[in-house]
């Protein structure tokens, strides 16, 4: 069996736990939340760390990384350059994946949209609209930062967020972020495509967290055993063929 120990105890990482509890695979080797992150500083070591907690923890799960060689599946979002930069090097002492969203589905969405804005090129113009909860705190969303990064991975393009002000037409090199609050949405992302008398959409929709969880369980089973480095979730769903 697969210990995990898990890191962020709010609904993501409750609902790890729970599909831990029902899978015979798996063993939850311990929860770590706002009250006790102290105890990380001497928790014994786990097959795999999975963590949906917050940016403010990131110091001290590097510390227990380091400590352990814990691979680490890291699933929080908000984090800086610099925070980005530390994850980075940490796969210098175990292996560690970070993905914004673990869903098989967003995989596929973002490789369908990097291909679509290769294909289309300036000729059209591109928008992407992301919506979730009324409780998430960041926007955009992490989810919506992968899907423009698959359509603009050279950042040549200008982004805009929201257009109140700004005079004059649309640029062709423009690309609009839009985030919506509301509800209990789990996730809608959608990346669309204007062009002269024709639109492409590329829509996701989550109906529940558990994607999430499962797919990020996926990824630390197929983490396991894999040489230290920094892994992104198309190395662990798509390089050994795997079809999603």
């Amino acid at each position: 069996m697969i210990s995990v120990l898990v890191t962020g105890t709010g609904r993501m990482g409750k609902m790890i736990m729970e599909l831990i509890e029902n899978d015979e695979r798996f063993t939850l080797a311990g929860s770590i939340g706002h009250d006790n992150c102290n105890t990380l500083a001497t928790a014994a070591p786990a097959d795999v760390v999975i963590d949906f907690s917050n940016k403010a923890m990131l110091p001290l799960i590097s510390e227990y990384v380091k400590r352990t060689g814990t691979p680490l599946v890291c699933g929080t979002t908000g984090f800086t350059d610099e925070d980005m930069q530390q994850l980075i090097q940490l796969g210098e002492h175990a292996p560690v994946l970070y993905s914004a969203n673990y869903s098989v589905g967003v995989a596929v969405l973002r490789k369908l949209a990097a291909i679509a804005s290769q294909a289309l090129g300036t000729d059209f113009n591109i928008e992407i609209i992301e919506t979730h909860h009324n409780q998430k705190a960041d926007a955009p969303s992490g989810t919506a930062k992968l899907l423009l990064n698959a359509v603009d991975p050279e950042h040549t393009f200008d982004v805009v967020h929201g257009r109140e002000g700004i005079t004059g037409k649309r640029s062709p090199r423009e690309i609009g972020v839009h985030a919506v609050r509301g509800g209990t949405v789990a996730g809608k992302h959608t990346v669309a495509f204007f062009g002269a008398d024709e639109e492409i959409e590329l829509t996701h929709l989550a109906s529940s967290r558990r994607i999430f969880a499962a797919g990020a369980l996926k990824a630390a089973a197929n983490l396991l055993n894999r040489p230290s480095g920094f892994y992104s979730i198309d190395d662990i769903l798509f390089s050994q063929g795997e079809t999603p």
